[in-house]
């Protein structure tokens, strides 16, 4: 079984995320990989044109959801640097030098469910709070959840102390689980891990 943190960061990642990449100035596409049996590692790719150069890019990042961390050797880039470069060719790329970490930790295995996302294309979409249903089913066999995320503000440290003032973390509550009201915080930042 997945740990909550697991869940609490794919629902995040793919929350900040996802969108499609066409014009400059768009966020990456956002593409789940899957997780290990026992949640402990999660993988996904983010792709799409740069904003400048147009190269197509991809990136898998495979991470440690205990201790938010890459794993080894990740993550994993590729970028067509050519006019006209074929955004296929990045990913096909980036996937097969991934394949080493994916394949050691199974993650096409579990894939998992990408549940809910807000993508910033959804104009009325709240940007802090998120409800879904756990799983497709019909009326009487759903069950809802909803989440809320506070931004928290930190010192920049590390490779973005001389970039930026501040960086943003987050606090993340679950307030309903199964339909049923609740105030549970899943993930409640008190530094930015470099992952991110």
């Amino acid at each position: 079984m997945r740990t909550r943190a697991a869940i609490a960061t794919a629902v995040l990642i793919a929350t900040a995320s996802a969108a499609p990449p066409t014009v400059a100035g768009d966020y990456a596409s956002f593409q789940p990989i899957g997780f290990s049996s026992d949640g402990k590692v999660f993988a996904f790719e983010e792709y799409g044109i740069q904003d400048g150069s147009g190269f197509p890019y991809s990136a898998i990042y495979i991470l440690d959801t205990q201790t938010d961390a890459f794993l080894p050797g990740a993550p994993v880039r590729a970028r067509v640097e050519e006019d006209g470069g074929a955004l296929p060719k990045a990913r096909h790329d980036a996937r097969r030098r991934a394949a080493p970490l994916i394949d050691a930790y199974r993650l096409l295995d579990t894939p998992g469910l990408l549940a809910a996302y807000n993508p910033v294309t959804e104009p009325d979409a709240a940007d802090h709070s998120l409800k879904y249903d756990a799983f497709p089913a019909d009326p009487a066999f759903r069950k809802t959840y909803a989440l809320a995320l506070e931004e928290k503000s930190f010192e920049a440290e590390g490779i973005c102390k001389d970039l930026l003032k501040e960086v943003k973390g987050f606090r993340l509550v679950m307030t309903e689980k199964a339909g049923r009201p609740v105030s549970e915080v899943l993930q409640d930042d008190s530094r930015i891990p470099e992952s991110r």
